[in-house]
């Protein structure tokens, strides 16, 4: 589902430049949770970010079922990522001046169909945000915020999810309510790529693979 060739990403620094991934290959299959570790600057937030047609490498390919992500162009690459990734960080990035059920199904208005409403409302209840439904993200705890964030993922049906330290912030019941749903969405052919400092999402990985400085150093399959 998911291979990276040779990735290699620098960013510039002054005078010099930074390596922040180094020669790193990758393949994630359907239906896998993959877990990265790794120290803070290591590099796993870039994985991720170049997985997703984010962040264009310098060096390498990253081929989502075979196709290239960046010999798209800048409006095909958009779409793609529409309708086949979704992604979760830590901050969230939900919208202010919307409610939960409207931050969960805004995003995908952009696809035809854009997905039924009623769906939306199941994701809700599956994660325990029936009675914020109506509620803005100011008046939600960082757990009901990230459940949000994960059901906004979720709502257009996607292929693979990328998450990025999404329990950071959490705590032991909201984590396992999130990890949860994503070893669900993993177990029904989805792929997940999770990179995290929570030693929680080991136990829900297929595989763990270890980062550091700036590439793979252990894989435990």
């Amino acid at each position: 589902m998911i291979q990276l060739e040779g990735i290699t990403k620098l960013y510039p620094s002054g005078d010099a430049t930074i390596k922040a991934l180094d020669d790193v290959s990758l393949s994630v299959a359907g239906g896998e949770l993959v877990v990265v570790a790794g120290p803070s600057g290591c590099g796993k937030t870039t994985l991720l970010l170049t997985a997703g047609g984010l962040l264009r490498p310098e060096k390498g390919r990253v081929l989502i079922k075979g196709r290239d992500l960046y010999k798209m162009s800048p409006e095909e690459l958009a779409a793609y990522r529409a309708a086949h990734i979704g992604f979760v960080f830590q901050q969230y990035h939900l919208i202010p001046y919307l409610t939960v059920f409207e931050n969960i199904v805004v995003p995908s208005l952009a696809r035809q169909p854009a997905g039924p409403a009623d769906r939306a409302v199941r994701l809700i209840e599956s994660l325990g945000l029936k009675d914020r439904m109506h509620h803005v993200p100011a008046s939600l705890s960082a757990g009901e915020k990230q459940r949000t964030a994960l059901a906004r993922a979720l709502f257009p049906e996607p292929e693979i999810i990328l998450a990025d330290e999404i329990t950071g912030n959490l705590d032991p019941v909201n984590a396992t309510t999130v990890l949860e749903q994503l070893k669900s969405f993993a177990e029904t052919g989805g792929t997940v790529l999770l990179v995290t400092h929570d030693e929680k999402a080991f136990g829900y990985a297929g595989r763990i693979i270890k980062m550091n400085e700036h590439t793979l150093i252990a894989d435990n399959l």
